[in-house]
């Protein structure tokens, strides 16, 4: 039943658009030529904008005011305008600035890991040979096909743990047991110095180094021959020919792997709500955003931390658009 729907829902959905192009197209053929011209680009383009003013500028608009509003606590009661009430409760809270620095340090810490390590592999991948090469950048690129739930689920084996004097059936304590012979460790609980939130962040490094890896290996391979054998005729070490002729000619895709994680990032939720709940100082801003609506029931709290994520991920797109246009403007 649920696939008819969706099939049902396609069709139709692609029928109407369909239609709608058409009509309009049709009455732009009654209009002269000159009109025409200027009508056409309008014609394709209005659908597109009503559409993204209904699903994207809307529920933005929406968001906003209501971030400006307190939810009655009696029920039949509407909301209460409280202007920036929301906001100052928010960045006055020592558990929110918390929140904060946990998002600072992933957006710092798993694109620059990501990319470097992507890096890494691509560069050593590209000189196994075809079939090897294919072969470990399957494996590696494997996890990207994992959801954020399914990936935390896994790195439960390998950071929870039994207490002591139960068998060791998770990886990192089994490590630490043996190699040390103290008593199991519960890592996620262990807030000191954020060590809880850096093991997680690993799991994010691990599901985007093979984004990055897939990208950057794409873009060492277009890296004109021609430059690299000029490089090395006139006695570039590797390391120079590396750093000094590829990374150089490679940098925009370097820079759009880069923005394009730290964009995941600032959106991630699903792994830390699987692994902790965002509690023990692992919180950030979209597991905050859960907490306020659902936990405890103030939406306008919630919305409120949905603008602050809203005003740190508009930059980030603004610049990722404008680099792909000087990359356009280059070739």
């Amino acid at each position: 039943m649920a696939i008819l729907s969706a099939v049902i829902s396609v069709v139709l959905g692609l029928g109407v658009s369909f239609l709608i192009f058409w009509g309009l197209n049709w009455l732009t053929e009654k209009t002269p030529d000159k009109t025409k011209a200027r009508l056409l680009p309008y014609v394709f383009l209005f659908p597109v904008i009503i559409l993204v003013g209904i699903f994207l500028l809307y529920p933005a608009i929406r968001t906003i005011i209501e971030s400006f509003m307190e939810q009655s606590a009696r029920r039949g009661e509407s909301a209460t305008f409280v202007g920036f009430d929301n906001y100052v409760d928010l960045f006055t809270d020592p558990n929110f600035l918390g929140v904060l620095l946990n998002n600072a340090l992933w957006v710092l810490v798993v694109p620059a890991a990501s990319v470097l390590i992507g890096l890494l592999v691509a560069t050593l991948t590209d000189r196994l040979g075809k079939k090897r090469e294919t072969t470990f950048k399957s494996m590696i690129f494997l996890p990207m096909a994992i959801s954020g739930v399914a990936a935390a689920v896994t790195w439960r084996f390998i950071y929870f743990y039994a207490p002591p004097g139960n068998p060791q059936i998770y990886l990192l304590n089994e490590i630490w047991t043996t190699i040390t012979g103290g008593d199991p460790v519960p890592w996620l609980t262990i807030d000191a110095g954020r060590l809880n939130s850096f093991l997680i962040m690993f799991i994010g490094i691990w599901l985007q180094v093979g984004f990055a890896m897939v990208l950057l290996s794409a873009a060492i391979k277009g890296v004109p021959e021609e430059t690299i054998e000029a490089a090395r005729i006139d006695g570039a070490s590797e390391r120079r020919l590396f750093f000094g002729v590829i990374v150089p000619q490679i940098r925009g895709t370097i820079i759009a792997v880069f923005v394009t994680v730290v964009i995941f990032v600032m959106k991630i939720f699903d792994i830390i709500y699987a692994m902790t709940g965002g509690q023990y100082q692992t919180s950030v801003l979209a597991v905050e955003f859960y907490t306020q609506l659902f936990s405890f029931q103030n939406p306008g709290k919630a919305a409120a931390v949905v603008i602050v994520l809203m005003i740190a991920v508009v930059p980030l797109i603004v610049y990722q658009v404008r680099s792909y246009k000087s990359q356009e403007e280059l070739r």
